[in-house]
């Protein structure tokens, strides 16, 4: 059924996003093919008025300042015939680019027949130049140039060319009236279009998400419960079901994200090994349902003593216990020690087997030192394992603490 369930909320969730996938390429579609429409009409108008207006202004310049000017000095022998040539055909030249550079852009056919007539009267006005420069290499007197058929023939072409340039510039006008209708036109379009489409997005959406909002309300309850069983089941696979105690799988992890931390920190770490007494022969005079409650009584007596919330006590099998402490230095740990051991006698547990003392006790095997990079992950286990032998072999019922590899303290 909750397979189901999520099944649909996927379906829904899906077509939501179909929804707004569409609407973004749709969207994207129109604003393309929009886009490119407002890019002729830029071309149009800035390419098609602009560019041409330009030319034909530097051509009409060239006529101006580079030609007329260069006879008009010629003739006063401001500058030498050399000069002249040099200028009159530099201009020349760049009259000849730029007009066929106007030439090749695009025309309207009411404008066909005057640029060809404009043509010819270039064509006449260069020839006219190109005879002084004829002049100019057979030394002629430039003195003797008519001044008055250079003003007529620059004359002319100023007003052909000024006639272009009036023209283009009513096209490039009209161009932008134009330009500015459509773009006002295509942002109204594409306004409304987005409108359209969001209210549409919006009113599905609304009612899809009203829909998951109900899924999920029960998702979250299921949810809820399956966290809870979950920390029940993590709860039961690192406890041990007898003690209550954490078991040895949580001390494996405890034990080496401890020991990385105090190593990180430089800072005292300390291991317990516990073990009850003679505890086979216990469960052999009394049972083995004492022997569980003397195991109980043992891990209500660790809880009861360790209360820090760094404090850590295992179950680590059988009748062997573990205590892993942090921050806690060599005195501080042979005291808890101690007192572990007092208040399990103190609870007069009767063990007639006991070859120690009357009541159950506990031996202690107790490892503390500032943990270094030096420190061997295992050390810790192997020295506290050690010292709980050393607790047995001097008689039991008492612990023995070392802080280093080397020495060992006894009491």
């Amino acid at each position: 059924m909750k397979f189901i369930e999520t099944l649909r909320l996927r379906s829904k969730l899906f077509l939501v996003f179909v929804l707004i996938t569409v609407g973004l390429i749709t969207v994207s579609i129109l604003g393309t093919t929009y886009i490119n429409n407002m890019k002729k009409n830029i071309d149009s108008l800035y390419f098609g008025s602009l560019i041409p207006i330009t030319e034909l202004n530097e051509i009409l310049q060239t006529y101006h300042y580079e030609l007329a000017n260069s006879v008009y000095r010629v003739s006063r022998s401001d500058i030498t015939p050399i000069e002249a040539k040099i200028n009159i055909k530099s201009g020349l030249k760049k009259i000849n680019k730029k007009w066929k550079s106007y030439a090749s852009h695009f025309k309207r056919n009411d404008e066909l027949d005057y640029v060809a007539y404009a043509n010819l009267e270039i064509n006449a006005a260069n020839r006219y130049f190109s005879k002084i420069i004829n002049a100019i290499d057979a030394q002629a007197d430039m003195k003797k140039l008519s001044i008055v058929t250079l003003e007529k023939r620059v004359g002319t072409i100023h007003q052909v060319l000024q006639k272009l340039i009036n023209y283009e510039t009513q096209i490039a006008n009209y161009e932008r009236k134009t330009f500015i209708a459509t773009y006002d036109n295509m942002l109204a379009q594409i306004g409304l279009i987005l409108f359209l489409i969001i209210v549409t997005i919006l009113s599905v959406s609304w009612y899809v998400f009203r829909s998951i909002q109900s899924d999920q309300t029960k998702l979250e309850i299921a949810a809820k419960k399956l966290k809870v069983a979950n920390k029940k089941l993590e709860n039961v696979s690192y406890t041990d079901s007898l003690t209550n105690l954490h078991n040895r799988r949580y001390f494996n992890f405890v034990y080496e994200r401890e020991l990385k931390r105090a190593k990180r920190n430089k800072t005292y770490i300390t291991f317990m090994m516990l073990d009850i007494d003679f505890f086979k022969q216990y469960n052999d005079t009394y049972g083995h349902v004492e022997g569980d409650f003397a195991l109980k009584s043992v891990a209500k007596v660790l809880k009861d003593t360790l209360k820090r919330p760094s404090d850590y006590v295992f179950r680590l099998g059988g009748e062997e216990f573990g205590v892993l402490l942090t921050d806690t230095d060599e005195t501080h740990s042979a005291r808890l020690a101690r007192d572990i051991g007092d208040a399990i006698r103190a609870r007069h547990i009767k063990h007639e087997g006991s070859k120690v003392h009357e009541y159950l006790t506990i031996s202690i095997g107790v490892v503390c030192c500032i943990a270094d990079d030096a420190l061997d992950d295992d050390v810790l286990i192997s020295r506290a394992d050690e010292m709980l032998y050393e607790a047995k072999e001097s008689g039991r019922d008492r612990y023995i603490i070392t802080s280093n590899a080397t020495t060992a303290k006894t009491a």
